[in-house]
């Protein structure tokens, strides 16, 4: 690790503490929001937040199909909600914001399914879990699983 980050700045880190506190109360589904977290990390290549919201998911009961299968959410069928389809079309681009630029399209499908409300949270927890997983990637912090062969 090239620093750690949550002591470099322990109040920089419960600031973006109290946002994901706001975002578990914000009443969004937990296993909504944590897919989405999840599909964030596996854009950004966080192995960080990829090993954490992984085992999240599992302790939600999460199938390790719809685990394995959250990076080709397109190709799943029915195996991921419409509000979930429609949480990880925005997740991606609004990861992907500098390329996408958001287009309405993307938008409307989102809006569909989500209240306005809902949206702003949904884009907030989107917004954390990439400034979580660049400062996991640029300090280099290493997941917590350890090797078990």
């Amino acid at each position: 690790m090239r620093l750690d980050y949550t002591k470099a700045s322990p109040g920089g880190v419960k600031a973006f503490g109290n946002v994901y506190g706001y975002i578990l109360q914000s009443g969004l589904d937990s296993t909504l929001v944590e897919l989405t977290y999840l599909r964030v990390s596996q854009i950004n290549g966080c192995a960080y937040c990829l090993d954490m919201h992984t085992r999240d998911l599992v302790k939600k009961g999460v199938s390790v199909t719809r685990l394995a299968l959250v990076q080709a959410w397109r190709e799943a069928g029915e195996l991921f909600s419409e509000r979930e389809q429609a949480a990880l079309e925005w997740a991606e681009s609004v990861t992907r914001v500098a390329e996408s630029h958001v287009p309405d399209e993307v938008f409307q499908r989102a809006a569909a399914v989500f209240s306005e409300k809902e949206l702003t949270d949904l884009t907030m927890a989107i917004s954390l879990m990439n400034a979580f997983n660049r400062l996991a990637i640029s300090f280099r912090r290493p997941p917590e699983v350890q090797r078990q062969d």
